[in-house]
C-alpha cells in the first residue's frame, strides 16, 4: 500500500475507533489543560494501582520512577509488551490499560476525532545522542531522496513518528505527492529491521534506540537521513490518560506524572553506566524471560523538555502538518487541546 491510501484508511480507521469510544466514556474538560494549574499529590490516592504495556528488554520512564521509589505508594502493573505506539493509546482509550504513549502525531489526529484522551508527559524524543535514522546499506545505489521511489521502507507502523519523517523528509527535498506516493512504507518489528535491511528484503528501514546502536557496532549501514535533521533536538511522545479517568483519579494521575518527572531528571542527570546499571537490573528482576542485550547501548532520555514537561511547539507542529496534509480543518484543534502540564511539578517550579 502507498503512503497516500494508507493514510486515508489510517484516517478512517481512526474515525471509526473514536465513534466507539463515545460508547465508553466523556470527553471531560480537564482543568489545567493550559497547564496554568498544579495538581499535588499529597491526597489519598483514588486508585493505587495503573496497568499498562511495556517493551521487551527495555525499561520504561515510568517503570524507572517505580523502581527508583518516586510512584510510592502507587504500584504499577504489567499487562504485555507494545510495539507501537498507535496500539499503545488504542489500548488505552478502549480501558484495557490506564495509560498509554505514542507519537503526538498519532495523539493529534485522535484528538481531532474524537477520543477522549490527554497528555500528560513526554516520554521519548530526539537528540544528539539518541535519534532515529533511516538507514540504507553502504553498497545501496539509494543516495538521495528521489532514490526511494519505487523502493520499500520498513517502519514500526502506520500513521506515527517514521511515517511523519520519511514523508516530511521527501517534501522537503522536493518530491511530489506522486512521487511521495510511490514510496511504500513495509510495517515490520523494529528488532527484525535491520537484518530485512542487510537481507535485501526492504531498500532502507527505520532504526532507533538501543537497537541503532547495535546495529551501527556491526557497520556496513549509514542513515540516509536522521529525524534531528529535520526537527532538531525535540520531544516525540508523550504519555496519554482517559479524560475521565483524570477527571475521577487526579491524585494518582498526579503521583504518576511527579514520579515519572522525577526518574526522567534522574536518568538525565546520573552517569549513563549508572542509569544503564540500573536498567539492567530492572530487567534482571523482574521476570520477563528477556535479556539485558540491549540496555547496554542506552545513551540518554532524550527529552527536551525537563521533567518531560510538554512544549506547545511539540504538538503545534503537528497539526499544521495534518492540515497541510488535508486530515485537518485549519483551527478545529490547537495544542492546548490535546495536552496538560497541570500535574508536572516541574511546570511551575520557575
Amino acid at each position: 500500500m502507498n503512503i497516500t491510501n494508507r493514510s486515508i484508511a489510517i484516517k478512517v480507521y481512526i474515525v471509526a475507533l473514536s465513534l466507539l469510544l463515545f460508547g465508553c466514556g466523556s470527553n471531560t474538560d480537564i482543568q489545567g489543560k493550559t497547564g496554568e494549574d498544579s495538581q499535588t499529590s499529597d491526597e489519598q490516592l483514588e486508585t493505587d494501582t495503573l496497568r499498562y504495556l511495556g517493551t521487551v528488554g527495555q525499561v520504561t520512564f515510568p517503570e524507572l520512577a517505580e523502581d527508583l521509589g518516586y510512584l510510592e505508594p502507587l504500584t504499577l502493573e504489567w499487562t504485555g509488551n507494545t510495539t507501537s505506539g498507535p496500539e499503545n493509546i488504542q489500548a488505552t482509550v478502549t480501558g484495557d490499560i490506564d495509560f498509554g504513549g505514542a507519537f503526538n502525531g498519532a495523539i493529534v489526529k485522535l484528538v481531532e476525532a474524537g477520543a477522549p484522551i490527554t497528555s500528560v508527559i513526554s516520554y521519548y524524543g530526539s537528540d544528539d545522542e539518541t535519534w532515529n535514522g533511516y538507514f540504507v546499506v553502504d553498497d545501496s545505489p539509494i543516495k538521495e531522496a528521489k532514490d526511494l521511489i519505487g523502493k520499500q521502507i520498513g517502519v514500526n507502523t502506520l500513521g506515527a513518528h517514521h511515517e511523519f519523517a520519511i514523508v516530511e523528509y521527501l517534501r522537503r527535498e522536493g518530491l511530489s505527492k506522486e512521487e511521495i506516493s510511490d514510496v511504500s512504507l513495509v510495517v515490520i518489528p523494529p528488532t527484525n529491521g535491520e537484518q530485512s535491511l542487510r537481507s535485501g528484503q526492504l531498500d532502507a528501514t527505520t532504526l532507533g534506540g538501543v537497537i541503532k546502536e547495535k546495529a551501527l557496532e556491526r557497520g556496513e549501514i549509514h542513515p540516509l537521513f536522521k529525524d534531528t535533521d529535520l526537527f532538531g533536538s525535540f520531544s516525540a511522545g508523550t504519555l496519554v490518560f482517559r479524560d475521565d479517568f483524570i477527571e475521577n483519579n487526579p491524585t494518582t494521575v498526579a503521583t504518576f506524572v511527579e514520579g515519572t518527572a522525577k526518574a526522567i531528571e534522574w536518568a538525565r542527570n546520573t552517569p549513563g553506566e549508572e542509569v544503564r546499571e540500573r536498567m539492567e537490573n530492572i530487567i534482571e528482576n523482574r521476570g520477563r524471560n528477556e535479556d539485558t542485550e540491549l540496555v547496554q547501548y542506552w545513551k540518554s532520555v532524550g527529552i527536551e523538555g525537563e521533567g518531560g514537561i510538554i512544549f506547545d511547539e511539540e504538538i503545534q507542529i503537528w497539526i499544521d502538518w495534518l492540515v497541510e496534509d488535508g486530515f485537518l480543518d485549519e483551527g478545529k484543534i490547537t495544542a492546548t487541546d490535546v495536552y496538560t502540564n497541570q500535574f508536572n511539578p516541574y511546570a511551575t517550579k520557575k
